[in-house]
């Protein structure tokens, strides 16, 4: 009689924990249910990349953007609230083409395959499947979609950092930083003035009028805020193109954002300037973090694929440096502009013959 009172009780007991888990998840906005995040890739007609995370606990998408602190701080903790899902069969579905691979240990996926069928320059939609492996079948547990970036054959490409080269991030001031991003979301978060306006006359710098030159977002900071940054773009207007982050971070590390081995964005960058090699890039950063050695190591790397340098002053201490590497640079017959304001940016860009108006 006692045994089954007691297997009563825990039965309750387990119960109770289900429904409260069930409600905190709810209010969290957070799922254990699957989901695949495919992050827009690029390539060109013979070789494809694609990107993602297999998760098994992740935020829900923000439906609306308040200026409540309390709320701000919530979402942006909500971002780190993730459990990846580590060696996970995925399966791309493209342009009639299937491959498989397996998740690293924190969920992300990569593919690169060389397309069969004959492809065009523009967006093509991809799919990514989670599997379930079995012995009779295979089973979709989840599906993630995005899309592939082929772009067309301009004279140039551009390849942007983001924080503090277009959005004000304080990435110096560790202080500052996470208050930034505690207190703001995606909406309130501000670009420097002027920014948006050279962006957008670099995107048609030597472009058709039907297609404008791609551009590349290569960041420190996390997979985590991949969404968070796509819709701050989008909201002020910068050129769409391709969003390359680092590794995913857990909230227990949510204090350390941003702060990710800078050597793989060197890697990260390579990769794209060794895909396109009929192409010149204009290289945009600031002096915050890395930027001015990574730059420099890429222009040594790759001799006369680099058109220019833009990097933004923001951060003092460092302009002695920056100035040193920028006349190396200079020597190497590089253009180079170091600029606090956007518009010496773009009264630069006007003198190299880069774009044609201000």
């Amino acid at each position: 009689m006692a045994t089954s009172v007691d297997n009563t009780y825990k039965e309750s007991h387990l119960s109770l924990k289900k429904r409260l888990k069930k409600k905190l998840m709810h209010l969290l906005r957070l799922t254990e249910e699957p989901v695949v995040r495919v992050y827009n890739g690029y390539g060109h007609k013979g070789k494809l990349m694609l990107f993602g995370h297999v998760l098994k606990l992740s935020p829900l998408p923000r439906k609306r953007y308040r200026s409540n602190t309390l709320i701000n701080m919530l979402a942006l903790l909500r971002l780190f609230m993730v459990r990846p899902l580590a060696n996970a069969t995925v399966q791309l579905e493209w342009n009639g083409q299937t491959c498989l691979t397996h998740t690293e240990s924190d969920g992300f996926f990569r593919f690169e395959w060389n397309p069969v069928n004959p492809v065009t320059t523009g967006w093509h939609d991809a799919k990514v499947h989670l599997l379930a492996q079995s012995t009779q079948q295979q089973n979709i547990l989840a599906t993630g979609q995005g899309q592939v970036f082929i772009p067309h054959v301009h004279q140039y490409a551009c390849i942007s950092d983001i924080d503090d080269t277009f959005l004000i991030s304080h990435s110096s001031n560790l202080r500052k930083r996470l208050l930034v991003l505690f207190t703001k979301n995606a909406h309130s978060r501000k670009p420097f003035e002027g920014v948006v306006k050279h962006y957008q006359l670099l995107a048609k710098a030597g472009a058709t009028v039907d297609a404008d030159n791609p551009f590349f977002y290569v960041s420190s900071s996390e997979w985590n805020l991949y969404y968070y940054i796509k819709d701050f773009s989008k909201k002020n207007e910068l050129p769409d193109g391709i969003y390359l982050l680092s590794q995913i971070k857990r909230l227990k590390e949510v204090w350390k954002t941003g702060s990710n081995k800078h050597a793989t964005k060197f890697m990260r960058i390579a990769r794209i300037i060794e895909s396109y090699p009929e192409q010149k890039f204009i290289l945009l950063g600031d002096d915050s973090q890395e930027d001015p050695n990574i730059y420099s190591a890429i222009a040594e790397h790759f001799p006369g694929k680099i058109q220019c340098i833009y990097l933004r002053r923001v951060y003092k201490k460092k302009e002695e440096f920056v100035k040193k590497t920028i006349q190396k640079l200079e020597e190497g017959k590089i253009p180079c502009c170091y600029f606090a304001h956007s518009s010496e940016a773009v009264l630069h860009s006007k003198e190299i013959g880069l774009i044609a108006t201000l």
